[in-house]
């Protein structure tokens, strides 16, 4: 099933679905299932992810991403969880897309959303020199927390690749209200590199002065970015550089716009 943003009234969004700091939201929509999952997604390019290289990818509905197979886990635990998975979960509660809400997701390899993915890995880790030649985009639009439909949440993880050198964005926009535990950031197989974005399990995750859509560690309220592959671990954080496996209970300062 393909989602066409014209056939969708957006409220507080431009008409195209490409508001900052969301990347494009298009592509195909995922099945409507709590707990779900969409089929394997074959990727166009390889995704290096911390020394594994793979050439598929799931997206589940619960907010996380899974390499080797689905992955049904509703309720979150905190990282690091030393598992047997690579994981990349910009938003991991109960999410329930069958009343309200899609799970879409998409794959560029030239036009606009490349150019925004160049300037952007530029500008965040400069001296690279980087040019994307691929970029997947997994977005969790307006979905409803289960069993609460009505309630819309739109989360994003941007997978970024060109050369030797590939990247994990996680987007924010409206994020609903929930007394549910959020973890939000990366995890790999056996945790020897791992993160949780400030605000996981934190009473203020949500709702409309969620830490999540306030922090960043690029400058960008309601955007984290980090480099994912044998090179550099980890991230800048407040301009400082993180090594990989820090996990970061307190988020240092954050930059407030205007709700």
């Amino acid at each position: 099933m393909r989602f066409n943003p014209c056939d969708t009234p957006v409220t507080g969004q431009t008409t195209d679905l490409w508001d900052r700091p969301l990347y494009l939201i298009s592509g195909t929509t995922s099945s409507r299932s709590d707990d779900g999952s969409s089929p394997r997604i074959v990727l166009q390019r390889p995704f290096v992810y911390f020394g594994h290289s793979y050439n598929q990818i799931y997206m589940n509905h619960n907010g996380h991403l899974t390499f080797a197979s689905p992955w049904y886990r509703y309720t979150p635990q905190q990282f690091p969880l030393h598992g047997s998975r690579d994981i990349i979960a910009p938003f991991w509660t109960d999410l329930d897309n069958r009343g309200n809400g899609q799970v879409i997701y998409n794959q560029y390899t030239n036009g606009n959303v490349l150019q925004q993915a160049t300037q952007d890995i530029n500008a965040y880790f400069p001296g690279l020199h980087f040019n994307a030649n691929w970029v997947f985009v997994a977005t969790w639009y307006q979905v409803a927390y289960f069993p609460t439909t009505g309630t819309q949440t739109t989360v994003q993880a941007v997978l970024i690749s060109g050369g030797h050198y590939s990247f994990v964005l996680m987007n924010y926009g409206i994020i609903a209200a929930t007394t549910r535990n959020i973890q939000a950031g990366y995890d790999t197989v056996g945790s020897a590199h791992h993160f949780t974005i400030p605000g996981s399990f934190a009473s203020n995750a949500t709702g409309i002065n969620s830490v999540f859509r306030l922090s960043s560690n690029v400058n960008v309220p309601g955007r984290w970015a980090f480099r994912t592959d044998n090179g550099s671990r980890g991230c800048t954080y407040n301009g400082k550089s993180r090594t990989k496996g820090d996990h970061y209970r307190y988020f240092f300062s954050y930059t407030n716009v205007d709700m």
